[in-house]
């Protein structure tokens, strides 16, 4: 049975385990994909009363869909020097829920760690490797999608806008008057292409059907 795969995981660091290199960040951003790093873990309760041995959180975005076992070989490996294997990597799991969640906990901030009273850790200490990005990962719900495509197809039609590559520069100049940046409206255009097309090929004939009867008004003027 082949290995499940995808591009988006998350791992554990121990700063303390075998292996880990001090300059670990500059390590990790060779492998040349987005990486998010949580704060040091540091002040999380154990069942005993304690606390938990320190450690961070990651996040890890492959550029094509890939097994857990490849991300895990590759943090050892990049981890690694050639004295010392790293064993400091553990729990490199695929992440089966929408990326903002996780990048969330990160600081003990979503849903599931607030409702646990978990130690929350500052969000300013969050490392972003490789430009990692999280706008790009968050979900928006069905309901301000639907919003958006209202008020897109509005646009069209207001402004008689023919294609996409148009609709595209108008949002860029003027979304941030209807609440729409270039994220959102990529994402809400999503899967869209039918109706879109039906409102650009209307926008494109009422547009030419102006031009006509401009036309024949200048016609009769001059008659």
């Amino acid at each position: 049975m082949a290995k499940e795969k995808s591009r988006n995981f998350t791992f554990l660091l121990y700063p303390d385990g075998e292996g880990f290199p001090k300059d670990w960040e500059e390590r990790l951003e060779k492998i040349g994909v987005p990486i998010a790093i949580s704060p040091l873990h540091d002040k999380d309760k154990a069942k005993d009363g304690g606390y938990k041995k320190a450690h961070y959180h990651g996040i890890y975005i492959a550029r094509n869909p890939v097994t857990a076992e490849s991300v895990r070989n590759k943090l050892r490996a990049v981890l690694s020097t050639k004295d010392c294997e790293c064993k400091a990597v553990a729990m490199v799991q695929i992440i089966h829920e929408a990326v903002e969640n996780v990048y969330q906990y990160l600081t003990h901030e979503s849903k599931d760690a607030v409702a646990k009273g978990k130690q929350v850790y500052a969000k300013k200490d969050i490392k972003h490797i490789n430009n990692f990005d999280i706008e790009r990962y968050v979900t928006i719900d069905v309901e301000t999608k639907n919003q958006v495509l209202k008020t897109l197809l509005m646009l069209i039609r207001q402004y008689s806008i023919p294609n996409i590559l148009d609709l595209h520069d108008f949002v860029e100049e003027n979304g941030e008057v209807y609440g729409i940046d270039i994220n959102l409206f990529l994402t809400t255009i999503e899967n869209k292409s039918s109706i879109l097309r039906l409102y650009f090929d209307g926008a494109y004939q009422r547009s030419k059907r102006g031009k006509v009867l401009e036309q024949e008004r200048r016609e009769d003027g001059n008659t």
